[in-house]
């Protein structure tokens, strides 16, 4: 089983995650970050670090963000690896907690 970075994280990008990561297996692109699930361990430390709330097991994502399982496979492939907390996003605070965010993806 892996985790998976949902909605929440879109424009938002808080990255306490990262730090906390011993496999360093988060991935960033523009206004969103992944979690490559075949380097996962399940460790469940990125979890409770979210402020957004944006990361669950991959049995707990809700049915309305099944589709983030997928797209966390597909970025982290293509998009660079993080390995260190940065700034999230300047209007980070603004975006936490709007839904269906997924349009503002980018790639």
């Amino acid at each position: 089983m892996t985790f998976v970075v949902t909605d929440n994280c879109v424009k938002c990008k808080y990255t306490d995650c990262v730090e906390v990561c011993p496999v360093d297996c988060f991935y960033e692109g523009p206004n969103f970050l992944v979690i490559h699930p075949d380097e996962c361990i399940d460790c469940a430390l990125c979890e409770p670090e979210c402020p957004a709330e944006a990361i669950y097991a991959e049995d707990e994502v809700p049915d309305d963000m099944q589709e983030y399982i997928e797209l966390n496979q597909e970025l982290a492939d293509i998009w660079p690896n993080i390995t260190e907390k940065k700034d999230p996003l300047p209007d980070a605070e603004e975006w936490d907690g709007v839904e269906n965010k997924i349009e503002h993806l980018e790639r």
